[in-house]
């Protein structure tokens, strides 16, 4: 036999060493795959935790992770189609979807409810079945902990509000904070269109992340109960997602640019009745009192100014989203005329197409955004002239849709 010589010792030891290597790998992969089950609605995509977990890499080796010490983590369908939702609301009491990925065996898992800033279990626990969890019986902000055994693992995201119902609002105030009332209320119930419930904000509440760039602050009516608390808040998760799905087309067009360099804000969020009714030029039953728009400004050509252009560009970013995701559809208004101190953008998610424009300065290009496929500008972007001037109206300037945020 062939005596071996140092070298070649030493290339067969590392064939091995890589043999070996592998068939770890193997190993841990098929055990990952075994062990861990998803936890997920029906039909969703079977996609990885939180948006900071999006590598290949980095989700095998969390896989890996689960499979071994038995760890429970929200899944990425958690956060919204957008990812970047923080908080899902649930009235209380009710079965509350909250998709999470787990590993071990799932059957010795329960589950219980955190109060925000608290330890201890506001309920008592609960056997885990799948996504769908009962939420607590009172209102507040709630973090969900998934117990094996003694072992208790709490969810630090996405927070759950659990709403203070519709129905303890007594005429026009809720605990002492002034709501006003609804159309559906001065219509004696023909329209039931109004918010299921509205978040109960304290002081310490503000700043809670919404989703990854909003807070619940960003929501909050601007009126003359600055120092009435708790203040009561409608948020549709709907708008949160729709909100970061332009922001991200946005960052998108300027090449992937920081937030914090779109200057992104958020002017008006959720109204209540009471407050709209004292707010100039809105409309009379505006999506702000549900819950569901926001008027935002964001610098989104980068010159460090908020002008009208910028508005064109936001908006052609809703037009791109509500084209891919056309169950987000909704109100789109351009408030960009000099009457308005710093122009903004309307963006709602109604559940149908509206759009119109609020402004007297010329509409400006969009080389940007105009030649994309799939785009459909708004009326008031291409209809910038008009031939023959209505009674009223200034000679060539297009008339003024009525706003209907």
């Amino acid at each position: 036999m062939q005596k071996l010589g140092r070298n070649d010792r030493a290339r067969q030891s590392r064939r091995f060493a890589r043999r070996e290597r592998l068939a770890t790998f193997v190993i841990v992969c098929l055990a990952a795959l075994g062990v861990i089950q998803f936890f997920r609605p029906a039909g969703a995509a079977a996609r990885g935790p939180f948006s900071r977990f999006t590598s290949g890499d980095t989700r095998f080796v969390r896989a890996a992770a689960l499979a071994r010490g038995g760890h429970a983590e929200a899944s990425r369908d958690a956060f919204g189609r957008s990812g970047e939702v923080r908080m899902r609301f649930a009235m209380p009491g009710t079965t509350l979807e909250f998709p999470l990925v787990v590993g071990g065996d799932p059957r010795t898992l329960r589950y219980e409810w955190l109060r925000l800033g608290d330890s201890s279990a506001a309920d008592s626990s609960q056997a885990l079945r799948g996504a769908n969890v009962v939420s607590p019986r009172r209102p507040g902000f709630y973090r969900l902990a998934v117990r094996r055994g003694p072992d208790r693992e709490i969810m630090t995201e996405p927070i759950v509000a659990v709403l203070m119902p519709f129905q303890r609002k007594v005429g026009g105030m809720l605990n002492g904070y002034r709501i006003g009332t609804y159309l559906t209320e001065r219509l004696a119930g023909r329209d039931a269109d109004h918010p299921e419930g509205f978040l109960e904000v304290g002081r310490s509440h503000v700043e809670l992340q919404v989703s990854t760039h909003l807070t619940v602050g960003d929501f909050i009516t601007h009126d003359a109960q600055e120092d009435v608390w708790p203040k009561y808040v409608a948020i549709n998760p709907r708008l949160l997602d729709k909100l970061e799905l332009v922001i991200a087309e946005v960052q998108r067009t300027r090449g992937r640019v920081r937030v914090i360099d779109l200057a992104l804000g958020v002017h008006s969020g959720f109204r209540t009745p009471w407050h709209n009714a004292r707010v100039p030029r809105a409309a009379g039953d505006s999506r702000h009192q549900y819950g569901d728009a926001a008027d935002v400004v964001m610098d989104a050509n980068g010159d460090g100014r908020i002008t009208a252009r910028d508005g064109m560009l936001v908006a052609g970013a809703v037009e791109r989203v509500e084209y891919e995701h056309p169950d987000l559809a909704g109100g789109l208004g351009l408030y960009t005329g000099r009457q308005f101190r710093t122009p903004y953008v309307h963006i709602d998610t109604r559940g149908k197409r509206a759009r119109w424009d609020v402004g007297n300065e010329p509409a400006p290009s969009l080389p940007e955004i105009g030649p994309e496929i799939g785009f459909i500008p708004p009326t008031s972007a291409i209809e910038v002239a008009a031939p023959v001037a209505t009674p009223g109206q200034v000679p060539g300037r297009p008339a003024r849709p009525r706003p209907t945020e």
